[in-house]
Parts: C-alpha cells; structure tokens; sequence
C-alpha cells in the first residue's frame, strides 16, 4: 500500500487492502478512496473508535460538484469495507444503498468514420514531453485498445504486464465491473502495435509493473492526465458536442459496440446468437447492458423484426477458463 494510514482504522485498511492484493485485485481506486476515508475519519472523527452509524452518513453526503457516479463509487467502498470489518468481528455500520443513486445514463457519442479520423490523426502526433516522456507512445495505442477491443478507460489505464500475452495477444481484465475476471484477444495488427510500443517504452521503464506507465514509470498512468489530454485532442481534432454532451473517452467503448453490431446487421448474420458473445467479451454484468446497443443501430428492427431480448438471458453456455 503506497498510502499511509494514521485513522484508527489504518490496521484495518491495511489488511482490507492486502487481502485485495492476495486475491489479485489491483484496486487502485479502492485504495485511494480508502486513503480518503482515512484521512476523512482521522480529521472529521477522531474521538470514534468504530465504523459508527455517525461516519457512515457523513461519508454518505454528497460533495460540492460531486456527480452521481463519483458518489456511488465511493460510498460502495466504503460499504465493502464494513462488510469485511464485520467479517473479522468487528461491528460496523453498512451505508445503505439507498442512499446512492445510479448514474442518469445518457445517450453516448458515437464516433464517425470521420471524427475517428480526425481524433487518431491528432493522437498519433502527439509531441515528446519532457514532463511525461512515454506520453506519446502511451496514446496511440492506449486509444485504440478502447475503440479496437471495448474496454473501458480503467480496465486499459491500469493494465499490467503480466496480464497481457504478448505471445498469444489475450488480456486478462483482472477485477472488472462486478469484480469479475474476463479475457480479450487481440487483433493481429493490434497485437503488432502493442507488441512495439511495449519494446519502445521497455527502454524507457526496463521494470515497470503497467502497461500504460506513469511520468516515471512507478505507476499506472493517472486519470488527471488522462483527461487532460483527451480535451486536448478532442478540440485539436474540432470533435463538437452531440446532442449536448461532449465526447468522451468512455464513447469509443460505446462505439465499438455499436459498429459491431452494425456490421454484423450488414453481414446478415444472426444477431440473436452472437450478441450474448459480445456481451461476455465486453464483461457487461446484465444482458441488458448490451442489447441496449440496439437501438442506436440504423434500421436495426427492419433487419430483424422479431428481435426479443428476454428469450437470450441464458444463450451462453458455461466456459471453461
């Protein structure tokens, strides 16, 4: 653990934390919310000595300029963590999830053949930086494997080494959404870029743990500097707003879900048997999540009328891994 604890929970966030790491869960967000929570507990409350009812509501409160996403992440650490405090013997106030609201889901953007263009063109250019010298190598090919395989801007940011088969071009996505394990393959040409960029930044970082590293290559690339750039790119690229939202880099998942659906509508092949496949490689937690791709498919229903997404719930058979 990079952070240090000095609540009188900091034993316990330690061990939480640990036993995390044990299971193979990078948790690298957890872990920073839970530093945030124990600097939270050492300044708001420092006379408690239990996970009160009192703190857990306090928590709960939503921040200045908190979205509802941010909230939700963070108070379900937090909810985790009480459940394993409870675990070990020690009582501790559960937040209710009530309390949280899901995220309003809004309708994405879905890139052009054009804008996708214009963005890679610019991402492709991006100068040497003294300040973070493998930026411009990270770019490239962190953007495409979101556009190329759908994986979502965590599951690429914190990337290991050692979970992606350079050989084999199969990605273990450790700890998704549901703390669910999958695999993605990659594409022969995507597996080539991969594979050099890894021998290019190597040089730079010979021992990192990341894929995608940070400024000096002790860690995973931060979400700051994530964004930062991808504003940048969007505007040098003159991407506009759709439907009032700006793009965003969660957007190319998007994309790349609606495009393969699409080709396969134009292909004529069946999408009733191939969309519980997709679902799996995408790691989506409800079926639901991805027929919902449906409907941002031009004349998707007049392909195929009859579609019914309740009767495919269970295509998919079990897989052994």
């Amino acid at each position: 653990m990079k952070y240090q604890c000095k609540s009188v929970f900091k034993q316990f966030i330690t061990a939480f934390i640990a036993q995390k790491h044990a299971l193979g869960y990078p948790y690298i967000t957890g872990e920073y919310i839970l530093d945030t929570f124990d600097d939270f507990c050492y300044k708001k409350h420092p006379a408690e000595k239990a996970l009160s009812k009192n703190i857990g509501l306090h928590w709960a409160e939503c921040w200045n300029s908190e979205g509802r996403t941010g909230h939700r992440n963070r108070v379900m650490v937090i909810r985790e963590f009480a459940k394993y405090l409870n675990s070990i013997g020690h009582n501790a106030y559960v937040i209710p999830l009530q309390l949280t609201r899901k995220p309003i889901r809004r309708v994405p953007h879905i890139y052009s053949k054009n804008e996708l263009t214009a963005f890679f063109k610019i991402v492709d250019s991006l100068p040497y930086c003294i300040w973070s010298p493998v930026r411009h190598l990270v770019w490239p090919v962190y953007m495409r494997l979101l556009y190329c395989c759908g994986l979502r801007p965590g599951e690429a940011r914190v990337l290991l080494i050692k979970n992606i088969d350079l050989e084999t071009g199969i990605i273990k996505i450790v700890e998704s959404k549901g703390h669910k394990d999958r695999y993605v393959t990659l594409a022969p040409d995507v597996l080539e870029l991969c594979s050099k960029y890894h021998s290019l930044v190597s040089e730079q970082f010979p021992s990192r743990d990341y894929f995608f590293p940070n400024r000096d290559g002790t860690g995973c690339y931060h979400r700051s500097g994530l964004k930062h750039t991808f504003r940048r790119c969007i505007k040098l690229a003159g991407l506009k707003t759709y439907n009032g939202n700006c793009p965003r880099m969660y957007d190319f998942r998007h994309t790349f879900a609606t495009n393969r659906m699409n080709l396969w509508v134009k292909e004529g092949k069946d999408v009733n048997v191939l969309l519980p496949y997709l679902s799996a490689y995408m790691g989506h937690v409800q079926f639901s999540d991805t027929a919902y791709y449906i409907h941002l498919i031009p004349d998707f229903f007049s392909h195929v009328p009859n579609y019914n997404v309740s009767k495919y719930e269970n295509a998919l058979p079990e897989i052994e891994k």
